[in-house]
């Protein structure tokens, strides 16, 4: 009878044991959740750009004589600022030389032979004038008057075709100019020298048509910025010139500057196997922003659309299909589903118009595998 009873005991114990390890090794195991607060602030509609944009400056020249030539004269070197107008590249020019020093002699002969000739013109006219008078007085002859009048006009003719003279001299001396010039490179602007393609006495020929060559001189200017960005042509229609933006760069890690947009494509890229995109262009609010600008940055924008002021946000990353979020239940250690109305939204917040509570923990790592509504869950961290 004893052993019986210990033999019922002993299969009451094992058949608890089982029951134990069944529901152990069969019941839902927590899923580990990580965690934001819902919080009230601001929440921005914004647009970004689809791929990296570019800095680019205002003002950039890639500069090549308009005649081949040997480089005589090289004065700057790359990294060089310069100032507008100053000299950046001369060709040999000695033959241009000679010829404006010829043409700018022969406008000063012209202007002198203008002097003698149109004095001589005064006094004849004087003449003239003096035999006509008397010939009314019925003293000198006729012939006379009629041969001083003739040689007046004749001088006075002489004396405007010397001005006429004077005026092609001057023309000539204006190509005479202009052709030395061709010769010569100077800044269009205040900047920085980027690039130049050539060496003292090297020989530089012009860019043919259709034919493209590295220009001899690239220059770009300093002191004006601004990035081009490719925004997707869905988003593009709500944006308008002047909206406020915002500028990130990964050569200024999170650094943000505040922008403005300043243009926006008149057209839609369209480019095989790519989204179809309009280019807009942000400019830099703080001129002390573009201090240590280098053009050809990497950069991506935010043109903000809308501001909402003191709102329920949640986290962008926690909300799914644009309505539903996880909220965690710290003292039932469990996660329900809650469907939520959504006001505006940006990569970082959206808008809670109703559905969720201040302070309510809303579940961020959404692709968890496990995740369901009444889940039991743990936190694995919360992010404040």
């Amino acid at each position: 009878m004893f052993k019986r009873i210990i033999k019922i005991v002993m299969l009451l114990v094992v058949a608890v044991l089982i029951g134990f390890g069944i529901r152990h090794f069969t019941r839902t195991k927590p899923v580990e959740v990580a965690v934001k607060s819902v919080t009230r602030g601001m929440v921005e509609r914004t647009i970004a750009n689809t791929r990296a944009g570019t800095v680019k400056a205002c003002r950039r020249a890639k500069l090549s004589p308009s005649i081949g030539g040997q480089i005589a004269k090289l004065p700057i070197k790359e990294g060089d600022r310069v100032r507008k107008g100053q000299l950046l590249l001369e060709l040999w020019n000695k033959d241009f030389t000679a010829q404006v020093t010829l043409a700018a002699h022969e406008v000063a002969a012209a202007r002198y032979r203008v002097g003698s000739v149109c004095a001589r013109a005064e006094v004849a006219r004087r003449n003239a004038d003096r035999l006509s008078e008397l010939g009314r007085m019925n003293i000198g002859t006729k012939e006379q008057t009629d041969n001083a009048e003739a040689e007046a006009n004749a001088l006075q003719d002489e004396c405007e075709g010397a001005k006429v003279e004077v005026t092609v001299r001057e023309s000539q001396l204006d190509m005479a100019r202009a052709n030395l010039e061709r010769t010569r490179l100077t800044a269009p602007f205040d900047g920085v020298v980027a690039e130049i393609n050539g060496e003292l006495f090297e020989y530089v020929t012009p860019s043919p048509l259709g034919v493209a060559t590295p220009p001899a001189i690239d220059i770009i200017g300093s002191n004006c910025f601004y990035v081009i960005a490719p925004i997707d042509e869905v988003d593009a229609a709500d944006i308008r010139v002047n909206m406020p933006a915002r500028i990130t760069m990964d050569a200024f890690g999170a650094r943000r500057f505040d922008g403005r947009v300043r243009r926006i494509a008149d057209y839609v890229l369209d480019i095989e196997k790519q989204a179809r995109t309009v280019d807009v262009e942000v400019s830099f609010n703080n001129p002390s922003d573009i201090k240590n600008m280098l053009a050809g940055y990497s950069a991506d924008i935010e043109v903000i659309l809308d501001v909402r002021k003191d709102v329920v946000r949640v986290p962008t990353e926690a909300i799914m299909d644009g309505r539903r979020v996880y909220v965690f239940l710290a003292a039932e250690k469990k996660i329900v589903e809650r469907t939520i109305r959504a006001g505006i939204s940006n990569w970082d917040w959206t808008e809670v118009i109703e559905g969720l509570p201040p302070r309510a923990q809303v579940v961020v790592n959404v692709d968890k595998p496990g995740l369901k509504d009444g889940a039991p869950a743990v936190l694995l961290e919360e992010a404040l």
